[in-house]
């Protein structure tokens, strides 16, 4: 016979519940025989020992309870149609099995735990003359074990699906605050980079050159570091900026932060131009349909990442930067510039492309990056309206 499966919600009994349940079943059983056992004793002693024994079964049939809840309610309440002492292990199977709560079991169980109660009485020497009363006690004695049962099964699924909601509500609590912190971790990130990436290396190219430069004067070396000083500036200020990017402790809401739009992006290339960068230029977007925020500051991002990577790897090149689309067609950028000869002694984080990639990604947009022949082309979509 197989075993049935145990309900999610059936608590695990530990030894002190063994315990004081068999001590009840123990004392339902004292009650149920204390009337009968001195006739049995006296008058009819087999019946007597057969009354022990079959109850002593009825113990050990009930150990097997919730493995097979409804045999042994079964066996055991047919036991104590002919044993007093089984009284206490059979209510013990029968609240065990109606804490389940199945009605057709539990129909079945009923006559069978009224026709036991019914057949111990007559059964035994001197039974009662009074049949009607005998029926009642047992009929009430049955009902309020079932519902008992019942009471119990209701009250313990309830307790589990309480304790339930309460474990996935942490859980789900938990995961929502781990992809909200790595999300910020990465938007942080990917704000640093772009802010940060481009100014550091235009910082690192200038002092690369003084290093080689000997032939300079002191006036031009002051200049050089002037510049170098300009740039280091202009990094500490954007710096501070993009701690704007974090949320305020008290509100809750966004700080203010370096939030670059299209129209940033001549100012960009402008300064790509003065600081010795070869740039072309051009933008076929439409006059008269103004870029959104969204978009423009994904726009610009990707374009200043290709800036930086030409400048580190490719410096003296031409860049080639063109812009098209339309509201409909959204908004198509293509950086180009020649593959680099040499490696870069300026360190990168590798991570730029990857950062920007996300970032259209979340924009609703794709960013590609692949040679082409000699060429490194930079090649992003971003959709007009996001």
């Amino acid at each position: 016979m197989q075993a049935v499966q145990q309900p999610p919600w059936q608590t695990r009994l530990t030894p002190w519940s063994h315990l004081w349940r068999y001590a009840l079943a123990l004392v339902i059983s004292s009650i149920a025989w204390v009337e009968y056992a001195p006739r049995q004793w006296h008058d009819e002693r087999t019946l007597f020992w057969v009354d022990v024994v079959l109850g002593v079964a009825c113990f050990a049939l009930s150990t097997q309870r919730r493995r097979w809840p409804m045999p042994v309610a079964v066996a055991t309440n047919v036991l104590a149609a002919f044993s007093g002492l089984g009284a206490g292990p059979a209510t013990l199977s029968a609240v065990s099995l109606a804490t389940r709560r199945r009605w057709g079991q539990l129909g079945v169980l009923a006559v069978v735990c009224l026709l036991s109660a019914q057949t111990y009485a007559n059964v035994q020497p001197h039974a009662p003359d009074s049949y009607g009363v005998v029926l009642s006690v047992n009929a009430a004695f049955t009902i309020g074990m079932l519902g008992w049962g019942m009471y119990i099964g209701s009250r313990r699924e309830l307790l589990w699906s309480l304790r339930d909601q309460v474990a996935r509500a942490n859980s789900e609590q938990a995961l929502r605050s781990e992809q909200a912190r790595a999300g910020e971790r990465a938007r942080i990130a990917r704000e640093m980079h772009d802010v940060l990436a481009h100014r550091i290396s235009q910082v690192s190219m200038h002092a690369g050159a003084l290093a080689f430069r000997d032939d300079l004067t002191a006036d031009e070396m002051r200049e050089s570091a002037a510049v170098i000083q300009a740039q280091a500036n202009e990094a500490l200020h954007e710096l501070r900026g993009v701690l704007g990017v974090l949320r305020d402790r008290e509100t809750g809401e966004p700080l203010d932060g370096p939030q670059p739009t299209y129209d940033d992006v001549a100012g960009l290339v402008t300064a790509a131009r003065e600081h010795g960068m070869n740039v072309e230029f051009t933008t076929a977007l439409p006059e008269d349909q103004p870029v959104p925020a969204t978009a423009g500051r994904t726009v610009y991002r990707i374009i200043q990442e290709g800036l930086t990577n030409a400048a580190k790897h490719a410096p003296g090149c031409t860049v080639r930067v063109r812009l098209s689309g339309t509201p409909d067609d959204g908004i198509d950028v293509l950086v180009r510039n020649p593959l680099g000869f040499t490696r870069t002694s300026t360190p990168g984080s590798g991570l730029g492309l990857v950062g920007l990639t996300e970032r259209a990604e979340l924009r609703g947009g794709r960013l590609e990056h692949r040679a082409d022949g000699s060429t490194f082309v930079l090649h992003g979509w971003i959709p007009w309206a996001v």
